[in-house]
């Protein structure tokens, strides 16, 4: 199964689901993050203990790093990238299954396409790189690279 779809001057890059077992872990942390604090004050609650401060802090703190686990988990099971290409424009957006970041358009003058190799030498990975040096949109979806040459083929006959 190919990592992208090309369509009506539209690209999509899908990300390789993570195994099951590994994207369970994610979730359970997940879980563990958002709700072990409120857990955690239910029970010194009960005990005697008065609210304090602390408690929203610590919510604070938990609730921050559950929704980063959040984001990394959905975008390891749902996420993709979605390019639209207009005739000087370019409007890249991430889509994390349950939310979407906020789109970005950016003004390029010439429609270059490279590769950003990425991870080791030998895992052959790389990230796509659309427009120059001025402006250019990076892609955060790690493909082969061989994938990624038949990617820009297409893409450079199609524009």
């Amino acid at each position: 199964m190919k990592s992208y779809e090309i369509s009506n001057n539209q690209l999509i890059l899908r990300v390789k689901r993570s195994p099951v077992f590994v994207r369970s872990i994610m979730f359970l942390f997940t879980f563990l993050f958002f709700f072990s604090p409120l857990i955690g004050i239910a029970s010194f609650i009960s005990t005697g203990y008065r609210f304090h401060i602390g408690f929203l802090i610590w919510i604070g703190l938990f609730g921050l790093i559950g929704f980063y686990m959040l984001r990394i988990s959905l975008w390891n099971t749902y996420g993709y990238e979605t390019i639209h290409f207009n005739e000087q424009k370019i409007t890249y957006e991430t889509n994390y299954g349950w939310f979407k970041d906020g789109k970005k358009t950016k003004e390029i003058s010439s429609l270059e396409f490279s590769i950003k190799q990425v991870g080791y030498e030998e895992d052959k990975k790389g990230t796509l790189i659309i427009g120059a040096e001025d402006s250019f949109i990076e892609c955060v979806t790690k493909m082969p690279i061989h994938e990624i040459k038949e990617l820009i083929e297409k893409l450079e006959s199609s524009h």
